[in-house]
């Protein structure tokens, strides 16, 4: 039986979505969602209203009749929303062996955006796969000063580029930027950007502003070293006029606790003087990186250093192994568990797993913000929700980030309103990355939507069931298909490459 004419029924575990039914007419040529609560992404007071999508696109938004030939789909008053925009996401890892992207669509995920940290690279020929195997969510990237930079220097980065290198890495840059990237993305706390100069990136930045692109940022410092890291992406900002974002922001060392409305006011100050800088962040204490990166000089035999590290930024009970090469069995267990088994003190343990065969790699999850900062940075206007995820991993904000917005910070900490949070999820993430057309309900916009349930919505995800699925979510319907259903991601690979409209 072709699949157009079967009857669709959402079959939702949660009791308030099994309200939610779909009635399918032979060969629709469009899609009429009717009786929802309409949360346009502009941060506007929800109306009761019809949604139609004819093909890919929004066609009329209101009180709607359904016409001949419409799928007529009964939201029964749940919520509708753009689909969500996941402005700094590592989903990419391993989404061509996943093209479901269920991680993604289950928690109302429509677009996301890559090449994060200094690592993307060869776009061409990412968007070219994307466009002959695509995958159930659209995929926009940004060119990753990283793997241009190692591209270059070769193996041998540990140093400053000559003025050869560098006009051979903007040359790299422009052609990522021909290829449709956002703009530049470093992640100067990682190798190899860590021994880029601050001219190097802002000279770099500049081809990209020039390319009519963005720069995002890692920071230099998200400790230690904060205020200058947040002064020099300023810096780019201003010299360069183009828009920049801060990854991920945060507070991740306790002296700096309690400081978030300090930053607020920096960044406030910024945009007053006319730089446009942004930001975005995840809902958790927790980061994810490599153990090295607790190193700023990468001095790992410190003994001085690795005692200021457990005392002022993590300590051995808040650091959780989450890959180390040749230990598996360290896999879930903090370095105090790892120091009783090998009978160390924590800061002696840590530094003999440096010097072992690629320790600086191993995988960490650390607790090093503060709950109180968190929700000052989030509620900044011009801060979006991202997940920093992975659709693997002991880190739950590859399936929980934005269900814990919408359910733990909405519904229960009253931190704004759903208005605003589907906001900071849609039509400010698109503002802030450059994304067109998409993030908000209106006619001539990409039909990206996500039906939900605001009473239930709630991430389930966590660091001892890491994959768990949210709940509340309903329906999710990428370009116009149906990719997430009844909790079951339907498979239909809708998701399109979003290459950066060509503006200079």
């Amino acid at each position: 039986m072709n699949h157009s004419r079967r009857l669709l029924t959402v079959l939702a575990a949660a009791a308030s979505l099994t309200a939610v039914r779909a009635v399918a007419q032979p060969a629709p040529s469009s899609t009429l969602i009717r009786n929802a609560l309409i949360i346009d992404g502009r941060g506007t007071p929800g109306v009761r209203g019809d949604v139609r999508v004819t093909g890919d696109r929004i066609v009329a938004v209101g009180q709607l009749t359904p016409a001949a030939g419409d799928r007529v789909v009964d939201a029964r008053g749940l919520a509708i929303a753009p689909g969500f925009i996941d402005t700094h996401s590592h989903h990419d890892r391993g989404i061509f062996s996943a093209r479901d992207a269920k991680a993604m669509v289950s928690q109302g995920i429509t677009t996301i955006v890559v090449g994060q940290d200094g690592g993307g690279m060869n776009l061409r020929a990412l968007f070219a796969r994307l466009d002959t195997q695509p995958v159930a969510v659209n995929v926009a990237s940004y060119a990753g000063h990283g793997a241009i930079r190692e591209a270059v220097l070769g193996a041998k980065y540990e140093r400053r580029a000559t003025a050869r290198e560098q006009t051979r890495m903007e040359q790299l840059l422009r052609a990522e930027m021909q290829a449709g990237a956002l703009g530049l993305s470093t992640g100067l706390e990682y190798d190899p950007g860590i021994y880029a100069s601050e001219a190097e990136v802002l000279a770099l930045a500049k081809v990209a502003g020039a390319a009519g692109g963005r720069y995002i940022s890692h920071m230099r410092s998200e400790d230690r070293d904060f205020w200058p890291a947040l002064r020099e992406i300023i810096t780019i900002g201003r010299v360069n006029r183009m828009p920049v974002q801060v990854s991920h922001i945060k507070l991740g060392m306790r002296d700096l606790w309690g400081q978030a409305d300090s930053v607020i006011r920096v960044l406030d100050r910024a945009r007053a003087e006319g730089v446009q800088i942004t930001a975005d962040i995840y809902p958790y204490l927790q980061w994810q990186a490599n153990l090295g990166v607790l190193y700023p000089k990468r001095n790992f035999a410190d003994s001085a250093e690795t005692a200021f590290i457990l005392a002022h930024l993590n300590t051995a009970d808040d650091i959780l192994f989450n890959r180390v090469d040749g230990h598996p069995e360290y896999r879930g267990k903090t370095l105090a568990q790892v120091a009783a088994l090998r009978g160390r003190s924590p800061g002696r343990t840590m530094m003999d797993m440096l010097a072992e065969p690629g320790g600086s790699g191993a995988g960490i999850i650390a607790k090093g913000m503060d709950d109180a900062d968190v929700a000052t940075l989030i509620r900044w206007p011009f801060t979006n929700v991202c997940s920093d995820g992975l659709s693997s991993g002991l880190h739950p904000r590859g399936f929980g980030s934005f269900p814990k917005v919408l359910g733990p910070y909405v519904r229960d900490r009253s931190l704004f309103s759903t208005e605003e949070a589907v906001r900071k999820m849609t039509s400010l993430s698109a503002a802030n990355v450059g994304i067109t057309q998409r993030g908000v309900i209106a006619p001539g916009y990409f039909a990206d939507l996500v039906l939900f349930d605001p009473g239930t919505v709630a991430d389930r995800a966590s660091f001892d069931t890491p994959q768990a699925q949210a709940t509340g979510i309903a329906s999710v319907w990428v370009n116009g298909v149906l990719v997430f259903e009844g909790g079951t991601a339907t498979g239909r690979t809708a998701g399109k490459a979003l290459r950066r409209a060509k503006t200079r």
